[in-house]
């Protein structure tokens, strides 16, 4: 017998034996129905025979072996991927659901040789193209498992950081109400300033936190054009970051056309936290300049440090979020254990049609290129 036709005629046998695979796989599994165990199995099962009886070229054999297999035609979601999204609101884990597709093979493959006796070339024909047909909804489910895990995982991240923003408003406004009465004594005064600038960066962390979800859930971080003059926000940015590191130099050098239509809080933001990181990882001895350039087309912020370079091999990977950081690390920036700073930077300079270049060795120290158009 053909395996497709064995797969039509068997469906109800091989649902049993994987939903009672499934049912082993405790916790997700201890509430379930046998309906939901077993799902989208059915379904599955029927793409995969007639995928079996649909007469398949060498060239579309060879690209669906390598993972090819054409798009869908239509834009609903296939049987795998409503599989994959169940099993992931279910609380099955990703090895448990490919436990399952395992299981799901083994099934149909033990149940159908039973009945066959010396296979022939066509039998090994089948039995490879179901197994090309198994791979190909295990890609479609583990696809959709990990989008919609990680989508959950950020949708959390947003929440706690909106709802994290309230208590420590509070703690920051009645801390700072607290030293401008100026009758605080010692050691009140003093563990008072610790908790307002405790909450300070506790503060810029949930925003990094609510950046970071805007850019990987929404269409990227929202801004608001305006009329600005980029070597002001430039100083006025240097200047505060002067004022929390007093002892360390921040040279300047602005020049050409510097006005343009770009978001001045999130252009502020842009450059604080790449001033951050050149105070994080440059040497202390050393010098941070900041070079503001206006041309024609574009205004151009380079920050450069000396230090430590950047490892060759970190360089494509340097604006991904939460990346590990294996330079030395003084972490004196509120994002710089979570790697955000950059991250957002760069989403930002996105938002605005722009880019951000990155360049390190020993000799030049490391320099961040914000290349940004004057218009949208």
């Amino acid at each position: 017998m053909r395996l497709a036709d064995f797969i039509l005629g068997n469906r109800d046998l091989i649902l049993a034996e994987w939903a009672a695979f499934a049912k082993t796989c405790a916790p997700a599994s201890a509430s379930m129905g046998i309906t939901a165990l077993s799902d989208h199995a059915g379904e599955m099962l029927m793409v995969i025979a007639k995928d079996l009886q649909t007469p398949q070229g060498d060239r579309e054999q060879s690209e669906k072996s390598k993972g090819l297999a054409p798009a869908p035609t239509s834009t609903e979601r296939t049987a795998a991927e409503k599989h994959g999204t169940g099993r992931a609101e279910s609380g099955f884990t990703i090895d448990q659901m490919v436990a399952e597709y395992r299981a799901l093979r083994a099934s149909v493959i033990r149940l159908w040789t039973r009945g066959q006796s010396q296979p022939t070339q066509t039998d090994l024909d089948d039995l490879t193209r179901f197994n090309e047909a198994i791979d190909q909804s295990l890609t479609e489910s583990i696809t959709r498992f990990t989008e919609d895990l990680d989508k959950s995982k950020e949708m959390f991240l947003a929440i706690l950081g909106h709802d994290l923003r309230s208590p420590i408003g509070a703690v920051l406004t009645s801390s700072k109400f607290m030293l401008e009465t100026k009758e605080l004594e010692e050691p009140h005064l003093t563990l008072t300033t610790r908790i307002v600038s405790a909450t300070t960066r506790m503060n810029n962390m949930v925003g990094a936190l609510l950046d970071f979800t805007r850019g990987r859930l929404g269409g990227g971080i929202p801004i608001t054009r305006g009329s600005m003059n980029m070597g002001k926000l430039v100083h006025d940015v240097v200047n505060e970051v002067l004022a929390a590191h007093p002892t360390r130099r921040i040279r300047i050098n602005a020049r050409g056309a510097l006005s343009g239509h770009w978001d001045c809080e999130r252009m502020s933001q842009v450059v604080t936290n790449l001033l951050g990181n050149a105070l994080e990882h440059g040497s202390e001895r050393s010098t941070i300049s900041v070079e503001v350039q206006g041309s024609d087309d574009e205004v151009t912020i380079a920050v450069h440090n000396h230090g430590t370079p950047i490892p060759e091999e970190q360089l494509d990977g340097i604006f991904n979020a939460m990346k590990m950081q294996t330079t030395p690390n003084q972490s004196t920036g509120p994002t710089a254990n979570l790697g955000l700073g950059l991250y957002i930077a760069d989403r930002i300079v996105h938002a605005h049609k722009g880019r951000i270049d990155v360049t390190s060795s020993d000799e030049r120290g490391t320099v961040f290129s914000v290349h940004l158009p004057r218009q949208a």
